[in-house]
């Protein structure tokens, strides 16, 4: 695997500033930024939040709750994430390679089951059955000799195959 440091060491440093750097400094400056200049400025607020650390507290009791709400409504209760997701699987190589691997084999699973329970009952196999089997075999071996993280793919198996 070629490994490009720079770009690496790009995206380290864009997941560090965003996630960590940027919001810690971002919720201070607008804690700061709206009691300095909001609170402040009108008596009826300052009477609230006669401190900033009262204000603070407050905005944190009520703001952190919430936020952990509207999270688990992104993730759990928007199609926001789903999108997300898609758009990920879409243009992340690796995450398709992984889709398409994993339906190829839900689709073998399935066949080997199939053909467990037939050999298990005492059946002989149909030619049919056999051309089938060669069939997936010659697909695999190609998928296998052609497939690399670039290649867009798609599934292999198909059970209406013949």
């Amino acid at each position: 695997m070629k490994k490009n440091i720079p770009f690496r060491l790009w995206l380290y440093f864009r997941q560090g500033w965003t996630t960590y750097f940027a919001f810690i400094f971002a919720a201070i400056n607008t804690l700061t930024v709206t009691y300095f200049l909001a609170i402040e400025n009108y008596p009826f607020l300052s009477q609230i939040f006669p401190s900033f650390i009262q204000y603070v507290m407050t905005v944190a009791s009520i703001g952190v709750p919430l936020l952990i709400v509207i999270g688990y409504v992104h993730f759990k209760r928007s199609p926001a994430y789903r999108s997300e997701a898609d758009i990920g699987i879409e243009s992340n190589p690796h995450e398709r390679r992984m889709l398409v691997n994993s339906e190829t084999m839900l689709g073998l699973s399935f066949q080997l089951l199939n053909l467990m329970m037939k050999i298990s009952e005492g059946e002989k196999l149909s030619e049919l059955e056999k051309k089938s089997i060669k069939k997936i075999q010659n697909d695999l071996s190609d998928y296998m000799k052609k497939q690399t993280t670039a290649t867009k793919g798609a599934t292999i198996f198909n059970q209406n195959d013949d």
